[in-house]
């Protein structure tokens, strides 16, 4: 293996599959930064059958002593958008045109061919045609869309009307600022304008960032509710509901406060780690409800540092303290002269001290992905989960990151909790403790 390099630049992305067996980019340093222009995520994939994914990622970099059950912290640096508009709305699966699943194995209604090859002829949702035989292939259309335009300033957007959207259709890639080397088209070609004249607040983040699973996975598949789709299906990424427990990452979390300043504490499934990122967002509040939101190009550093026999079963996100629950936040020095107070009046010996987390669950509803977060947060510090549920009540909070199924588990979790899991370094460094 060649020599690990301080800085990392990566612009080259995957199919849309996550495999384990393919060469990483890499690799980079323990400590070591992470500097990446990202593709747009779901909507340009989504109408690009080659890629089997439903995402267009960037190819998993190798990180230097990052080995199976170690954690790799990832700090964000910044998130830039560099897209002067994009496209995005609530979608529809077209019948006829997928084999079980219509973000992963397109299949063309004319000729037949499996992922096919696409050109783009003219603009609207029937723009997308079969390269073999010109049908009109795109697995899915809106059912209610936009086509929304950004400040100079990164500070808001507007959704535009018929003419624009038309306008910005016919030079996708320039105002969506596709990177060159990738493959999607450009979902603005759609030309939706639904909603006009709206405006929204942007606050970038990544829908994706996260490690390599242990065996090929759709990218967009690689949690436990789009996962969900991949058990028992027809097409080559069928899998069973253990294997989809035992490989995922959860990498494809779409939590809008994985954003700029905040740091995630991912699993480590195979040598090297296999850091990939991408989907980044312009906005988004809880829940993406409409299934989508603003996916937009831009620019990401990241820094990466290896902590050894971590054993995660996902990721662990430390927000930024002001995206903290109110309750999550660390305690502020009158508070604590207040708390002291309290124990001198009832005898108690000493208060806990505590730092807030936020561990990740996912699955097939919500429900079933606040189990996996409570479950894995009790695996964490070795309690029980009724415990986690009482400091989760009382100190902290569950947030949606995406509906149907990813949500986070937030607590204040004692100092000696982390110590014992070897994560006190990371998360007293992340609140300045």
């Amino acid at each position: 293996m060649q020599k690990a390099t301080d800085t990392l630049l990566v612009n080259t992305f995957i199919d849309g599959v996550l495999d384990p067996q393919k060469e990483m980019l890499g690799p980079v340093r323990d400590g070591g930064h992470i500097i990446a222009n990202t593709a747009p995520g779901c909507w340009g994939p989504m109408i690009t059958p080659c890629i089997r994914g439903g995402h267009e990622v960037t190819k998993p970099v190798y990180v230097e002593g990052a080995e199976p059950g170690d954690a790799i912290v990832v700090k964000i640096h910044s998130i830039r958008v560099t897209s002067l508009a994009t496209a995005s709305g609530n979608d529809a699966p077209v019948e006829g045109r997928f084999l079980g699943d219509p973000f992963v194995a397109v299949k063309c209604p004319g000729c037949g061919t499996m992922y096919p090859d696409t050109v783009i002829k003219g603009i609207g949702q029937e723009a997308i045609r079969c390269a073999n035989c010109d049908a009109d292939v795109t697995p899915f259309v809106f059912t209610n869309g936009y086509t929304i335009g950004f400040s100079e300033h990164g500070d808001v957007g507007v959704t535009v009307s018929k003419e624009a959207a038309e306008t910005i259709a016919h030079d996708g890639r320039h105002y969506m600022q596709t990177p060159e080397n990738s493959v999607q088209n450009p979902i603005v070609t759609f030309a939706p304008h639904d909603l006009v004249g709206v405006v929204a607040r942007m606050r970038p983040f990544l829908g994706q960032l996260g490690t390599t699973p242990s065996r090929p996975m759709p990218d967009s598949h690689n949690a436990g509710d789009f996962g969900s789709f991949l058990v028992g299906a027809p097409h080559d990424y069928k899998v069973t509901e253990d294997e989809l427990k035992e490989h995922r990452t959860d990498g494809h979390m779409d939590i809008s406060r994985v954003r700029a300043g905040a740091t995630l504490i991912c699993p480590v499934k195979v040598p090297g780690g296999g850091i990939y990122l991408g989907d980044m967002h312009a906005m988004q509040g809880d829940g993406e409800i409409a299934g989508h939101t603003a996916d937009v190009s831009g620019i990401v550093h990241l820094q990466v540092h290896v902590i050894k026999n971590a054993n995660l079963d996902g990721p662990i996100l430390l927000p930024n303290e002001e995206d903290l629950p109110y309750t999550a936040k660390p305690f502020t020095e009158q508070e604590r002269k207040n708390a002291e107070a309290i124990a001198k009046q009832w005898n108690i010996e000493k208060l806990e001290e505590s730092l807030p987390i936020s561990v990740v669950g996912s699955g097939s509803n919500l429900n079933l992905a606040t189990e996996n977060g409570l479950e894995r947060a009790a695996e964490l510090f070795g309690v029980t989960v009724p415990e986690i549920m009482n400091r989760t009540t009382i100190t902290g909070s569950i947030e949606i990151g995406r509906h149907p199924g990813v949500v986070t588990i937030t607590f204040l979790a004692p100092i000696e909790y982390l110590k014992k899991a070897g994560l006190f370094d990371a998360v007293s460094t992340h609140y300045r403790y």
